[in-house]
Order: structure tokens, then sequence, then C-alpha cells
């Protein structure tokens, strides 16, 4: 953890503050051990832990909200029968002590102020409660958010690499955002209104059958044709909303894809192609809507009718009983207060359980990554030294089961502190052969092994792995921060002088010096505003700043000039005397000095020695050699060893 850091000299205050903040974070993101969520009550009930104490008040609060709401027609129906129509017996017993201290119901009927005083009383408490139970209906639903956005994230970070590869980053984003939000709509304004609405159900039909039982009994009838036909409605609506969200995360896929490889689109002329595209799935998304559309309209309009009738109902057998003088007009005034209380909320029950279809779609998407198994270490993973010799014993591997195998059958040792390259052409297994090395792809059983200092890298613990195993990439992501941001957060607390002599080894400090802000200048979204060379020579000081003791080049110098290439080579056989360095090119300049060279071809070592060793093999190295150094002399464009390797192939 990073204790009183201070902005280094050449840095503006605030550079390191996100590496800072993950680093303090980082005992906080740590995925919990495997947990299986069978069903979506499960997932939900984890992830409330936090918001439980928000949503009991909740439901202590609109129950008392309720009740309030339910005294003012009593005390309506009280007024007009006891009070202004002097019938002292319509008096509650209840509330005959109250009457009696203001001196009955004469006194009573002379103050009629009193009792708006006490209606508006009976009012602003209710509303009290309304607004604790918003206030702390939000506190819960934010802070529901809040967790699951945390926990998912924490669990897609530590997700295998396979997996990320498998699913979208598209659909991936639109489950995170969207579907989280529809969760936390459910859960703020359907689940706690629809203990709100139970509530009022069962009080206002207690209210009303205290003073007609017939009346409740006809306004509660309508109560199971509701329910009924929201459960008839549920099942479609809900297929219909999964079909919408499906069609979404489509969508959301290719808009993310067209902006982050729009230099690509606008390169090759391919925005009317593109856009028709866009449009196609945009289509598909619109239809799946107005289907749901058309299915929810009817829904709602069957809602208004058995609303309407019930409200008619209510009224007219109320009406026809008050003129009977079965209940008295205050009690019928009561009774229609009562009953419109009841049929929004009884409306509302029945949308509560429409949107139960949308947000279980929705809550099954996001179980879905949240039942994704997390990376694990074997039980008793061990944290060796991992300056020992490097030995790929027999790998096989391929990517799928129906996929052909991309190594075959792959053994080679690489010694400690020595520096080995790797040529093949396109689809030989080079850099997967670097996956596999940090572990990013676990190896079958029965399917070779790779091991380090003779400790095979399966009972490693992924983090001390890949904290020792560098890694620089071909086509390296860098983020949208400034340079020394991206450079320092391979290291958390590296000041800038760290930071200048890692560039420096990656000449990269010349370049640096010359942009107007320096170290301080923004990169722009996966490092735009910076070509392919200095993008990879980023990459190169993020994985030298690491100073690990094993440093992978995966085609890492294929975008930088020649001159700059053995710069770097030079500066890096300095710096990492005692490291060991795989060096993986299609350019021989590049691999030439190493002091053991592995050919790959089809998956399988092809050959393996020295420079000198392999040139006098007179095998697919040296023919590789042999048309890269007349493509220079001729100053022609030096094909790449895939290339040459298939040419030599069809000669053959």
């Amino acid at each position: 953890m990073i204790k009183n850091c201070r902005p280094a000299d050449g840095l503006r205050p605030g550079t390191h503050e996100t590496i800072i903040t993950l680093e303090r974070n980082k005992t906080k993101m740590q995925p919990k051990a495997k947990q299986e969520y069978p069903n979506n009550r499960s997932m939900l009930m984890h992830f409330l832990q936090g918001s439980k104490r928000y949503f009991a008040v909740c439901l202590l609060a609109v129950l008392l909200a309720t009740f309030f709401d339910m005294i003012r027609p009593k005390i309506i129906s009280f007024t007009v029968d006891a009070v202004i129509g002097g019938d002292a017996s319509k008096v509650p017993s209840y509330f005959r002590w109250l009457v009696e201290a203001f001196g009955g119901t004469d006194r009573l009927a002379a103050k009629l102020w009193v009792i708006a005083i006490l209606v508006v009383t009976v009012a602003l408490f209710g509303a009290f409660f309304r607004f604790l139970f918003r206030l702390y209906n939000s506190k819960g639903s934010e802070t529901f958010v809040q967790t699951i956005r945390n926990g998912l994230f924490c669990h897609i970070e530590h997700l295998p690499y396979s997996w990320q590869q498998e699913n979208q980053t598209g659909d991936i984003i639109q489950r995170c955002t969207s579907d989280v939000e529809t969760i936390k709509r459910f859960l703020s304004e359907q689940l706690t209104n629809m203990m709100r609405i139970i509530i009022m159900i069962v009080m206002s039909l207690c209210f009303m059958s205290g003073i007609s039982g017939l009346l409740a009994l006809l306004s509660g009838l309508y109560i199971p044709i509701i329910v009924s036909y929201s459960m008839f409605f549920h099942m479609r609506i809900y297929k219909g909303f999964r079909e919408a969200d499906e069609q979404e995360g489509v969508l959301s896929s290719i808009a993310q894809e067209n902006l982050s490889g729009v230099r690509v689109v606008r390169a090759f002329g391919r925005e009317r192609s593109e856009r028709e595209k866009f449009e196609a799935q945009n289509n598909t998304y619109t239809n799946a809507w107005v289907r749901l559309c058309r299915l929810l309209s009817a829904f709602w309009s069957i809602g208004d009718i058995i609303s309407g009738l019930q409200v008619l109902t209510v009224v007219a057998v109320g009406a026809v009983l008050a003129v009977r003088d079965v209940i008295t007009p205050g009690e019928y005034i009561a009774i229609v207060s009562y009953n419109a209380m009841l049929v929004w909320p009884v409306r509302g029950l029945g949308r509560v359980i429409s949107e139960m279809s949308k947000a279980g779609v929705s809550i099954e998407r996001v179980r879905y990554i949240m039942n994704a198994e997390v990376e694990h270490d074997r039980e008793g993973a061990l944290e060796p030294p991992m300056d020992g010799d490097i030995e790929f014993d027999h790998v096989r591997f391929s990517y799928d089961s129906d996929s052909a195998p991309v190594l075959k059958d792959v053994s080679f040792t690489v010694k400690a502190g020595t520096t080995v390259g790797i040529l093949g052409g396109t689809g030989s297994g080079k850099s997967t052969l670097m996956y596999l090395l940090a572990g990013l792809y676990p190896l079958e059983e029965g399917c070779g092994a790779i091991r380090i200092g003779g400790v095979d890298i399966a009972d490693i613990k992924r983090e001390h792995l890949r904290e020792n195993v560098g890694l620089a990439l071909q086509e390296p992501f860098l983020f949208s921060r400034s340079l020394a941001e991206n450079i320092g957060i391979a290291k958390p607390g590296a000041d800038m002088k760290t930071i200048r002599k890692a560039s420096r080894i990656a000449s990269l400090e010349e370049t640096a010096d010359r942009f107007a802000k320096g170290y301080d200048t923004p990169v722009g979204e996966r490092g735009v505003t910076l070509s392919g060379g200095q993008k990879q020579r980023t990459s190169i000081a993020q994985m030298v700043i690491r100073e690990t003791p094993i440093k992978v080049f995966d085609d890492a110098l294929s975008a930088v000039d020649t001159e700059t290439d053995a710069r770097i080579r030079k500066a890096l056989l300095e710096e990492s005397k005692d490291s060991t360095v795989i060096i993986i090119s299609h350019r021989i300049t590049t691999l030439m000095q190493a002091d053991d060279i592995i050919v790959l071809n089809d998956g399988c070592v092809a050959e393996e020695g020295t420079h000198e060793e392999l040139l006098a093999r007179g095998g697919i190295y040296a023919r590789i050699c042999e048309i890269q150094a007349s493509g220079l002399a001729d100053g022609q464009t030096v094909p790449d060893a895939g290339e040459i390797q298939k040419g030599g192939q069809s000669d053959e």
C-alpha cells in the first residue's frame, strides 16, 4: 500500500491518483470463494446484505404512512355523520374520549376548524412517513446498486481470459449497466411498492369491511381477477423482455466494436457497410420492442377496463345502500375514498407482476456472469523462486474441443538468465506459448506441462506467476491517461526517475520529451494519439519498470525501425543480465544474437539452435534469413516468417 505518496518531479498533481486508489482498495477487490447462485432470489439476497436495514425502515414507514392515510376517511365520515349530522351514536368508541375532551359533538360542530387541523395533522404525519419511505428506499436501492456493481466488476476482473474471449464486451457492459438499472428499478419502484400495495389492500379492505362487508367483498373480488390475468401475461412478457434484452446486447456490441475500431472503418471506407449492419440490428431490436409493446398495450387496456368496473360497482352499489339507509352518507363517502385508495394499488400489483418479467430477465443475465467460475489456485499453491529454467514438456493445446490443436507436441527448455528467440509463421503457436506461460490459459490434464525451476506452473499461485512474468505485446492496450500513468501503472508508486529510466531503455524518453506536455501528454483511448511504434515502446517500458525475472517480448518490436530495434535490444541486454528473456519476432536481426533460437512450424518445434547452427543446417531459418537479407539489400519490403514458410513449403 502506498503511503504519503506525493507527485514526483515532472508529474502534475493527481497523476498517480488512480493507481493509489486501486492499490488502497486491493484488499476490498478480491473475489470471494467460489459461490454459485442456484436461483435469482439467492443472488438478490446476497447483494442485499448491506441494504436490508434500509428496506426494513421502508417497510415500517410505509406501514405507518398507510395507517395515517386510512384514518382520514374515518375522520371525514365521523364529521359528516356525528358532527354535522348530529348523530352522537356514530362516534367510534376509540374516538369518544377525544370528542368529550372538546365538549362533545355540539361544540365540535361550532368549531369545525379543530377537525380541519386534525385532518391536516394526520396528513402531515402520513407525508412525513412517506418521505422516510422514499428516503430509505433510495438509500437501500443505491446501496444495492453500489454493491452489485462492485461485485460484478471484481468478479469479471478475476474471470479466466478464455471467458473474456468468449463473451462480447458490448454485451458484458450492457449486463453491468442496463440490466443492473432494471434490477434497481424493480427493487426501488416495484418490490417496495408491492409491500406498500399489500399493506394498503389489507388495511383498505379491513376498514371497508368495518363499514359494509358487502362492499368490501365486491371490491375484493376484483383482486384475484387482476392477479390471474397478470399471471397469464407474465410468461409472455418475460419472453418479450428477454428477446429485447438479447437484441440490445448485440446492438451494444456492434456499437462498441465500431467505436473502438473507427480508424479501421474510416481507413477502408466501410462506413456505409457498418451503418447498414447497425441499422439492420437496430431494426431487429426495434421490432422486438414493438411486439412487446403490443403485448403490454393489451395488458394495460384490460387493466383499465377491470379497474373501471371495480370503481363503478362499488360506487353504484354503495349509492343504492346509502339511499336505502343501509349505510350513512358519511360511511358512503368513506367507502368511496377507501375504494379509490384501493384501485391504483390493485392495478399496481398487476404492474409489479409484469415488471417482474423484465427484472427476471435482467437478474438471469447478471446471474450468468456471477455464476461464471473465477480463476482459482490449486490447493496448496506455491510461491517458488521464479529465476529457474523454463521447461515446456510435450505441451499440446487447442482453444476449444472443436478446433484443431494450435500446439501439437512442443518441448524445449529455456535456461535461466539466457535470451531465447522464437520464430514462426502466423498461427504457428508462438503467442499461445506465452499465454500459457503466463497462465492465461490452463493446460488440460494429459496435455503436457510447463515448469519454472522444476515447479509446474499449475501449482504456482496465479498472482505470483504474473507478478514475475512480464509481457510486452505486439498490440498493447493503453489506457486513456497520461503517458507517465500508462508506464507507471505497471508499478504503483513508481516515481518520475524510475519512469524515465524505463522510458530510456525502451527508447521512448526522447519521444516523450518532444511532446508539448512531456510525460503528462494524454495518450487518448487505447493510445490513439501515439503511433504503432510509440505504443509498443510504451508497452516495453511498462514491462521493464516491473523488473520481473522473466521478460517476454511477443513481437513487441515489429512496429519500430531496425535502428531503434537494435538500440532497445542493447539496452535490454544491459538491464536484464540476470533475467530470462524470451523474444518472439518475425525479424531475423532481432533474434540472431539470442543464446538459443526456436523455430515453430505448424504447432511443433521444427528447429532449435544458435544463429550460426541454424544457418549451417540450411533449413527454414536459413531460408528466412537469406530472403530477408536479400530484401534488405535490394531495399525491398522484408516478408515475415509466415509468408516465407508458406512459400518454402509450397516449393517443397
